[in-house]
């Protein structure tokens, strides 16, 4: 039997008060957790993805053991390029290797449109279990943003230069907003249907893209991010931007029909609003301090807080990234009631 549904952090997420800053924690389902890291000694994570109620219970454990005030659906950023014909596979140690790179617009045309309810029925299943059975907090899906998918699709898997990626975006234009508007639509298509199953906030994740100038950025990725965003502003439900070392993209950021920003940890939340960000922000504290003795990490925590507390609403506590699995089950718990304890009006 669920208790009252807690709608704390979409309220804070459309930028109302709240009695209390609300939290959740990027990859706060599974490496950490000792459930999770006996499930994988039997399935790999496109296993776990593919079955609805394991997906739905690795989804659904962070929530009870640390009393976040969200879940993030539980996959992948590959997941919906298989079913449209990018043969990905994950490598351990490695990350998503693809045989099939795009090289040129044949590939790109050779690619299928993605049906999510044909295509990819177990994540919309997952969704339902989760928001009819067992969550009394916000869903949150989830999808890769263009630039990042794109990186993956060129270089054939993870890159540091993105070289490929770049020689492409530079010197076949033409090719690259082939490439993005496939991708902006697959995003649309995949997000809109997880809303439509009950999620209650997507969260976009541009990963990559810090390594793009904002004059690049402004000229061969914002335009399909602007298409993405206007077409979730139509489903009323709050949409969040992160990216790794995006300090100077965030008023690119800023300007499109977004609801949130998640910051990293190199950006201060007073530092984002000197800059001019007028956007909810997310985050911000370094997933590397919850390495550290709790004194650290409760200061580090505070002054967060005490940043955001300065603000008028409009914030939501997360980590600047995944938490790393080294991380000790307890301190997540132990840290989301500091928050909460910490923050209560």
């Amino acid at each position: 039997m669920m208790t009252e549904f807690n709608d704390t952090i979409l309220r804070a997420y459309n930028g109302e008060k709240t009695g209390y800053t609300p939290l959740w924690f990027m990859r706060q389902a599974g490496r950490s957790q000792p459930e999770y890291r006996k499930l994988k000694e039997k399935y790999s994570l496109f296993d776990i993805t593919h079955q609805p109620e394991l997906c739905a219970y690795v989804t659904e454990l962070p929530v009870q053991h640390y009393q976040t005030d969200a879940a993030i659906l539980y996959k992948d950023i590959m997941s919906p390029l298989p079913p449209i014909g990018v043969d990905v596979e994950i490598k351990k140690g490695v990350g998503p290797v693809i045989d099939n790179p795009i090289r040129s617009v044949d590939d790109i045309q050779r690619l299928g449109q993605l049906d999510p309810k044909q295509d990819v029925p177990y994540v919309l299943e997952t969704i339902e279990i989760l928001t009819k059975e067992k969550l009394n907090v916000p869903l949150i899906g989830f999808s890769g943003a263009p630039f990042t998918l794109a990186s993956y699709m060129i270089e054939g898997g993870p890159s540091k230069q993105y070289n490929k990626t770049k020689a492409m975006m530079y010197g076949d234009s033409d090719t690259w907003f082939v490439l993005m508007d496939k991708l902006g639509d697959l995003i649309i298509d995949y997000t809109k249907a997880q809303i439509k199953a009950g999620a209650r906030a997507i969260q976009i994740f541009d990963s990559w893209v810090g390594s793009v100038s904002a004059p690049d950025y402004h000229t061969y990725i914002r335009p399909v991010m602007n298409k993405i965003f206007t077409a979730l502003k139509d489903e009323h439900v709050p949409t969040i931007l992160f990216g790794i070392g995006t300090n100077h993209l965030l008023l690119e950021f800023n300007d499109l029909p977004v609801t949130a920003i998640g910051l990293d940890w190199r950006t201060s939340i007073l530092e984002a609003r000197q800059m001019g960000v007028t956007k909810t922000l997310q985050g911000n504290l370094d997933p590397a301090i919850l390495l550290a003795d709790w004194d650290i990490i409760e200061a580090r925590t505070k002054a967060i807080l005490d940043q955001s507390q300065e603000q008028d609403g409009g914030y939501v506590f997360n980590l600047g990234h995944g938490v790393f699995p080294e991380v000790n089950p307890d301190t997540l718990k132990r840290l989301s009631a500091f928050i909460h304890e910490h923050s209560a009006k």
